[in-house]
């Protein structure tokens, strides 16, 4: 259901007070007296705490820096044609108890005469006194279509017939407001940027957008599946999934997707799958930082977790990748939490089960015995992977990948079988690590390194299979106990 549509049936259905949360103003007053006119046949009339009332001669100017009053004018003229009054930032004033209490007597008032109070805000809170008689409704960031309109209006205001205007710049502003779109769109034609440059000039925006939050990361990678050893089974997977978020999918009647839980050792490509998906499905990858969300005011955690969900859903289509899941249920979690930890999964699990955005989400998890049953079960992802210690073959596959990295032209020099073989047990971060300690030496002697330096370093690294045995023979042991599929 569209905005409008949404507030019409509102309108006529006995909701004489709405609280309409949004950033953008200017365009919920361009919105609610399309509104007024179509239903009403009138214009609305506008306050706001500086000017008060300001576009009708019989309010003009009433109600200055005056909530109270603002509310007392729109009783006394009872007799005006005026169906829907707009009250700018009232949300700031509904705490007041004499304001609260004006618009509960207002209520029946209202109701009487069929006229119609919105009040903007950008808070989500209602004090519990009127919650009874407000209702509470968000107006969405523009749709693509939406978005369209207004960049073609644009720029026939400005008589612009700019080469950009296509349906893909429409669906990269999306999560941007009108204002955000305009200023955007500005820079563009002011730097008279390429068109090669147009979608690199959008991200840089988006990022910065999601800084501000500061629990949320954009992510750039050029990381991609084809750079991670093994994982066969899970990038056959992915490669299944490869065209979710097309139109197509849609219309054949494939489900949102919700995402992929990768639980296992650490260092065995699990943080590196999240960033190949993205660049894989040419998604934005967010990431999210745990650590920002539990703030230490009670009530803030909540309030973040519920900002990060709105992001996502602005960014949208996109992935969202959260490292070591496992510590949102356990590393915050204290007897003096007030309960905080289990607000925050509830509000993150409720998510994960009911979002129809296209918000893919990559977990990763180290040990599955840290996480709640609520999360394991059917429905909260679309499937689980455990992610093991590399196989001989898979450990040839990233010798080989690392060794092309860095020595493109020499890598068949190495004998990877052999660095295979006496490398069991390792992770691919521990390969990785032996092949960077080798270099370092031969560096250091002024020389190139050689498969005898590598097989130096294996010898001198104690994996972490061996310094902690205990727990990662009992991860393996669940991860292949059948339970969850094999990565």
């Amino acid at each position: 259901m569209n905005f409008e549509k949404e507030i019409s049936i509102l309108l006529s259905s006995s909701n004489f007070v709405i609280y309409i949360s949004t950033e953008e103003e200017e365009r919920l007053e361009y919105i609610l007296n399309y509104i007024s006119k179509k239903l009403f046949k009138q214009n609305i009339c506008s306050w706001n705490f500086i000017d008060g009332y300001t576009n009708n001669p019989n309010y003009l100017k009433h109600g200055k820096k005056n909530p109270l009053e603002a509310l007392e004018i729109i009783e006394k003229y009872q007799g005006t044609n005026i169906k829907l009054f707009f009250l700018k930032d009232f949300y700031l004033f509904i705490n007041d108890l004499s304001v609260s209490r004006k618009l509960k007597n207002l209520h029946n008032w209202l109701k009487k005469y069929d006229k119609y109070i919105i009040i903007s805000g950008i808070e989500s809170k209602i004090p519990k006194i009127i919650q009874g008689y407000v209702t509470y409704i968000t107006l969405p960031l523009p749709n693509k279509k939406e978005i369209y309109i207004e960049i073609k209006r644009f720029l026939q205001i400005l008589n612009i017939n700019k080469y950009f205007l296509n349906n893909n710049l429409s669906k990269n502003y999306q999560g941007f407001s009108i204002n955000q779109i305009r200023k955007s769109i500005s820079k563009i034609l002011i730097n008279n940027s390429l068109q090669s440059e147009i979608l690199e000039q959008i991200l840089k925006e988006k990022e910065q957008l999601i800084k501000q939050t500061e629990i949320l990361e954009f992510f750039y990678t050029n990381q991609k599946l084809k750079d991670i050893g093994g994982l066969n089974n899970f990038k056959k997977w992915l490669k299944v999934r490869n065209s979710i978020f097309t139109k197509q999918a849609i219309s054949y009647g494939i489900k949102t997707p919700k995402g992929v839980l990768l639980v296992g050792i650490q260092g065995t490509g699990k943080s590196l799958s999240a960033k190949a998906i993205s660049i894989e499905w040419n998604l934005p990858l967010l990431k999210l930082n745990i650590s920002k969300i539990f703030a230490g005011i009670l009530g803030e955690s909540e309030n973040k977790m519920q900002e990060m969900i709105q992001v996502c859903k602005k960014i949208a289509p996109c992935v969202l990748w959260i490292d070591e899941i496992d510590k949102i249920f356990t590393q915050h979690q204290n007897q003096n939490d007030s309960g905080t930890t289990s607000r925050v999964a509830n509000i993150f699990l409720t998510w994960l089960s009911e979002k129809n955005e296209l918000v893919f989400i990559v977990a990763t998890a180290n040990n599955i015995n840290e996480l709640p049953i609520e999360m394991l079960r059917k429905g909260r992802f679309d499937e689980i992977f455990f992610v093991d210690l590399p196989t001989f073959k898979e450990r040839l596959d990233i010798f080989k990948i690392h060794l092309k990295k860095i020595r493109p032209l020499t890598w068949y020099k190495y004998n990877i079988y052999y660095l295979s073989k006496i490398s069991k047990q390792f992770s691919g971060a521990e390969i990785e690590q032996s092949i960077i300690e080798a270099m370092y030496k031969a560096f250091y002697d002024k020389r190139e390194f050689s498969t005898k330096d590598i097989i130096t370093s294996i010898n001198n690294i104690i994996p972490l299979a061996v310094t902690n045995e205990i727990k990662i023979t009992k991860i393996r042991e669940w991860g292949h106990s059948g339970k969850v599929k094999l990565a």
